[in-house]
């Protein structure tokens, strides 16, 4: 399947995925999309259908529903009516409908206490954006001090933290996004560690200690050192595959050796407040 002619039918269809995650709030017609498959409408459907693993219509409803459970998790302000409506539902009713039937819960359940690790079951691997030859920099890596709330446990349920730590920051001001880098610290391999003992550390920056809390956030650092460090551009969801990408791709021909600290991200934004297309993440890999 890696002739010219695959690779070309194959790209079709992903300008039609990226095309779809770029006007999710708009109309989405079967002669525009089939169209830039350049194939006819009569067939696309099997078309899309047979290449993604998901009816068109159920794939682009896959997408309005993963960003409406993001919303309705992390945007405590957002009104159920206009998460339906943003999402391509007519009523509160039908949106409620369609999001318990994909997600087993409620969309007010949901926004309650997120059930995420039956959220990771139930949504379907969807074909998202594809990953290029990446531009590697070397940076020098400033210490930062940081607010730290660490994940211990399923790495399905680590949305749980983000919530629990995105509260802390909400109520306390002492690390606030407007002004604060977020991290994330990747201690293990979702791949390969069993979940009882995976670890993944949440963060923020801070400019001075924090005090004691009963949330769990504690005081934590990010050394300085020099680091690679590559863009991924779009969802988290392949995020491990820039990663492998550093390791398997640039590491190997880099002359470079790494340091004894684990892989971290900096989340440039955030999956409640902008598109899936548009989310940037920084990846550092610590080097000697």
């Amino acid at each position: 399947m890696n002739d010219p002619l695959s690779v070309t039918y194959s790209a079709r269809l992903r300008r039609v995925c990226e095309y779809i995650e770029r006007h999710l709030d708009e109309p989405l017609s079967l002669e525009i999309l089939s169209r830039m498959a350049h194939s006819s409408p009569f067939h696309f459907h099997r078309q899309f259908t047979a290449w993604s693993g998901l009816p068109l219509y159920r794939y682009i409803q896959w997408l309005r529903l993963r960003r409406a459970s993001w919303r309705l998790a992390f945007n405590p302000r957002d009104k159920v009516i206009d998460i339906a409506l943003d999402a391509g539902f007519q009523n509160p009713e039908s949106f409620t409908r369609a999001f318990k039937t994909a997600f087993g819960q409620s969309p007010r359940q949901f926004r309650k206490r997120a059930d995420w690790a039956a959220w990771h079951q139930r949504v379907p691997k969807l074909v998202l954006q594809e990953q290029h030859v990446m531009d590697v920099k070397i940076v020098s890596f400033p210490h930062t001090q940081v607010a730290m709330l660490s994940h211990l446990g399923a790495p399905d349920r680590v949305n749980e933290s983000a919530a629990k730590f995105i509260e802390w920051r909400r109520t306390t001001g002492l690390s606030p996004v407007a002004s604060s880098q977020t991290f994330g610290i990747a201690w293990h391999d979702p791949d390969t560690t069993p979940p009882e003992t995976f670890r993944f550390d949440i963060c923020g920056s801070v400019e001075r200690p924090i005090p004691h809390n009963d949330v769990g956030v504690i005081n934590g650092e990010i050394p300085a050192g020099r680091c690679a460090v590559v863009r991924h551009h779009g969802s988290l969801d392949s995020l491990s595959d820039s990663v492998w990408y550093l390791f398997r791709e640039w590491l190997p021909t880099s002359g470079e050796t790494t340091r004894d600290f684990p892989v971290f991200f900096l989340y440039r934004n955030f999956v409640h407040e902008v598109a899936e297309h548009e989310l940037e993440t920084d990846i550092f890999l610590p080097l000697r």
